[in-house]
Order: C-alpha cells, then sequence, then structure tokens
C-alpha cells in the first residue's frame, strides 16, 4: 500500500481472546475499500499525498456541481467521505481511480485512529473537568460549584484558561498507537486492541502510527 492510511467506518466494540485466554477489547473497524480521487505532488501542492474517497452509494442528487466536476475529473463515482493521507515513497506512482484496501496493514503493528468524538451538549465543571465538587452535607450550599475563578487582589480578573461549564465533546479526536489484532480481507474488517473516537457508524481516518517505536517498548 503506497497510501500511510486509509478511510473506514466504526463499527462497535468487541473482545478477543489471546492464545493465554486473556480477553483483548477491540474495536472493529470497516477499513475501505477506498480510491484515489487525487494526487497531491510537491512540486504543485508542496506536499505528496493522496486524496482517498470511501467507497459507498450516494445518491448523484446529493453531490454539488463542484463536487461533481471533481470526481468526474478523476474519472471515479461520487463518494460521501474523502480524507488526505500521506505516502510512505514520493516516488510511488499513485494515481485517481487506484484501490487502496486493508490488506495494506499487519496484524501486530500499530496505528493511530481519528475521529469525531460524541457530542455531550453543554455540562457543567464536574463532568466536562472532572471537578472534585463540594461537600454533600445538608447546608454547604456548596456541591457542584466552579469554585474560584480567580483572586480579588492579584490578578482582579478571571484566570487565564479557567475551566467552565460549557459545550462538551464533538471535537476531532486521535487514538495513537492502537495494535492491530486481527485483519479480515474479505470483509474488509480491521480489529484494533483500543477504544476509538466516535459513536458506531462514525467515520474514522487509520494511519499507520507515527511512534509506533516508543508504543512496543511500553507493551514491553
Amino acid at each position: 500500500m503506497g497510501a500511510n492510511g486509509i478511510l473506514g467506518i466504526k463499527l462497535g466494540m468487541t473482545q478477543v481472546f489471546a492464545d493465554d485466554g486473556t480477553a483483548v477489547p477491540c474495536t472493529v473497524l470497516q477499513a475501505g475499500p477506498c480510491v484515489v480521487v487525487e494526487r497531491r505532488a510537491k512540486d504543485k501542492h508542496g506536499y505528496d499525498a493522496v486524496q482517498l474517497g470511501l467507497v459507498e452509494f450516494i445518491k448523484p442528487q446529493r453531490v454539488n456541481k463542484a463536487m461533481t466536476g471533481h470526481f468526474k475529473k478523476a474519472n471515479v463515482a461520487p463518494m460521501r467521505y474523502l480524507g488526505e493521507v500521506e505516502i510512505e515513497d514520493s516516488k510511488d506512482e499513485m494515481k485517481p481511480g487506484d484501490r487502496v484496501l486493508v490488506d495494506g496493514f499487519k496484524v501486530g503493528e500499530y496505528v493511530d485512529v481519528s475521529g469525531v468524538s460524541k457530542g455531550k451538549g453543554f455540562q457543567g465543571g464536574v463532568k466536562r473537568w472532572h471537578y472534585r465538587g463540594g461537600d454533600a452535607s445538608h447546608g454547604s450550599m456548596f456541591h457542584r460549584a466552579p469554585g474560584g475563578i480567580g483572586a480579588s487582589s492579584f490578578p482582579s480578573r478571571v484566570w487565564l484558561g479557567q475551566h467552565f461549564p460549557g459545550h462538551m465533546g464533538n471535537e476531532r479526536k486521535t487514538s495513537k498507537n492502537l495494535r492491530v489484532v486481527r485483519i479480515d480481507t474479505d470483509e474488509n474488517l480491521l480489529l484494533v486492541r483500543g477504544a476509538v473516537p466516535g459513536p458506531a457508524g462514525a467515520y474514522i481516518l487509520i494511519r499507520k502510527a507515527k511512534t509506533a517505536g516508543k508504543a512496543k517498548a511500553a507493551a514491553k
């Protein structure tokens, strides 16, 4: 696989059993199939990468004119989800129409998975920032309040970066150094150890880990 990653969908969580009987929590990912839509060249765009599209059905009327022309230029069918990944070798001759499949990964290697986390809506300080909270006894009048937010004499203002209640979740997050446990090339499935951002059905970007050496050392 010339591309350093692949697009996919989070399907949910399960567990597999290791040879010694240990239960390993895993996330099931549909990794691809993907098609190259555009090649980013260093002499033209300033970096080497490919724009991938996740192969899935979408009604033509749901694609605007600009994107219809973009897909037509690449001579590929319209797709709902696009993403960019680096290529492992700048001399790789990947071109629009080339397929990127899950067989580019190997069992035992480490990947980084990016996605949008679950939205939690407006939340208070205890849930959003894990404040301890006050006494739960009667008469305390301080249960889930944020506490002091800045001294009166100095600095006479709210501390910079003070944690407040507000919108929680629905942010771009990356789970790093997840070990690939199993691969199913027939069903385009990738099982990785640990949790992945987002709900079941969310789009994700899977890339080969950049700090895999540190993860292997920590595992030992």
